[in-house]
């Protein structure tokens, strides 16, 4: 990739944590489909100087384009396009067709005739909303904030200014990447290749094992670009590289199914979710849930579509509900206790004897910080899977970190055992 872009994403709520940031990794993701490399991804609170100052990093780093997200609101601290013209050296001018859009979203969203007379401060709110810097292209809203593209010129980048509520910026964004400005900016991109490989069960050293391996195995393996990236109990290995390449990564990717198939389950980015609704292949799941509280079922449904596979599922976060409502046997809770392979068995052959799915899952385990008991350490999950017309199978596993963590690590884990009993 010859064209490379930063990301600046503004925002005092970001930047102290209050919010999550969805806008740099969308972006990011976005600028890698179109063939451009990211090189900088910051967060910066909603001071001019700041911005200024991240603006003039990028641009002596010689970024192509930058793009900023955020700070196009009405309110005092909403400063990204005026700091954006003093950075790009140009003044600040009203778009009369911009304001006009403006202020009739303003009058429709607020329910006010055409011929009435706004209040002084919304007047004023729409008149900041309207000003682009000279020579700049506003990208209507969205919302109620537009965007501007403005070219690059005397060898600083373009600059791409977006709004920062996630669905406006993701609206806008077809728009935006057709303007002149990000055309020309990311004209000298070299459009290349990018594979994935996941897995699971797979250590990050054990990987660096055979990609040190490959370095002598594999000739050319320095015009591949390997990232890899451990996330929820899977290892995602991503690829980067040009179509002349191509042979090598065939040849990288070999070696690591011969080193590590039993582990990889995907070598062409499907994800897990992916492959377990494939599988399902017409047939319906349920889920029975103690630790993991309903993330399985909420994880099934992210999906559109889910009601076609997923019929339901019980959070038996009790020995009350295990038993009185999924039929698990009292004495078996009091004999092995309920972090058992005995009772995730009999949870999962529960729900699906209770919703009629063809196969269900359970989870029961210890998420902590407390509740260890001799020889069940927090971080003990047991699953079972159960099959019409098989036995139901069982198992039990140690994951590591604070309860989130163990609670994220079992609904992957019960995805793979259920995509693995399909």
């Amino acid at each position: 990739m010859s064209t490379r872009a930063g990301i600046v994403v503004t925002g005092t709520e970001v930047l102290s944590g209050w919010i999550t940031d969805k806008n740099g990794p969308w972006v990011s993701g976005r600028l890698a489909d179109l063939g451009v490399d990211v090189a900088h991804l910051t967060i910066c609170g909603d001071r001019p100087a700041d911005l200024l100052a991240q603006l003039r990093f990028l641009a002596a780093d010689g970024v192509d384009l930058i793009v900023t997200t955020g700070g196009l609101g009405p309110t005092a601290d909403d400063l990204t396009v005026a700091t954006v013209a003093e950075f790009a050296g140009l003044p600040l001018r009203q778009d009369p067709q911009i304001r006009q859009t403006i202020d009739t979203v303003i009058r429709t969203w607020r329910q006010v005739p055409a011929d009435a007379t706004l209040p002084d401060a919304l007047v004023a709110a729409i008149d900041k909303q309207a000003l682009v810097p000279v020579g700049a292209r506003a990208i209507p809203p969205t919302g109620t904030a537009p965007g501007v593209a403005v070219p690059a010129a005397d060898g600083r980048p373009a600059v791409l200014v977006l709004p920062g509520p996630p669905h406006e910026l993701q609206a806008m964004w077809p728009t935006a990447v057709r303007t002149d400005a990000v055309v020309e900016a990311i004209s000298g991109r070299v459009i290349g290749e990018q594979r994935t490989i996941r897995a699971y069960g797979l250590s990050e050293p054990d990987l660096a094992v055979t990609l040190r391996e490959a370095d002598d195995a594999v000739p050319g393996l320095a015009d591949v670009e390997v990232t890899t990236c451990m996330r929820g109990g899977e290892l995602e290995i991503v690829s980067r590289f040009d179509g002349t390449a191509s042979a090598t990564y065939d040849a990288l990717a070999d070696l690591l199914i011969a080193r590590h198939g039993d582990k990889v389950f995907s070598t062409d980015a499907s994800t897990i979710d992916d492959l377990l609704v494939s599988r399902l292949n017409g047939r319906t799941v349920a889920t029975a849930e103690s630790c993991t509280g309903g993330m399985v079922a909420a994880r099934l449904t992210d999906r559109a579509g889910s009601s076609a596979y997923l019929l339901g599922g019980v959070v038996s976060y009790s020995n009350e509900v295990k038993t009185g409502v999924l039929g698990v046997p009292a004495e078996l809770i009091a004999e092995l206790g309920a972090v058992s392979e005995p009772v995730a068995a009999a949870m999962a052959e529960g729900a699906r004897r209770v919703t009629g799915a063809d196969i269900a899952v359970s989870t029961t385990g210890i998420a902590g910080p407390d509740g260890a008991r001799p020889g069940k350490p927090v971080g003990t999950v047991c699953f079972g899977v159960a099959v019409a017309g098989r036995e139901t199978v069982t198992v039990t596993r140690l994951f590591p970190g604070d309860r989130d963590s163990v609670r994220r690590l079992a609904t992957t884990a019960a995805f793979h055992l259920l995509a693995a009993a399909l």
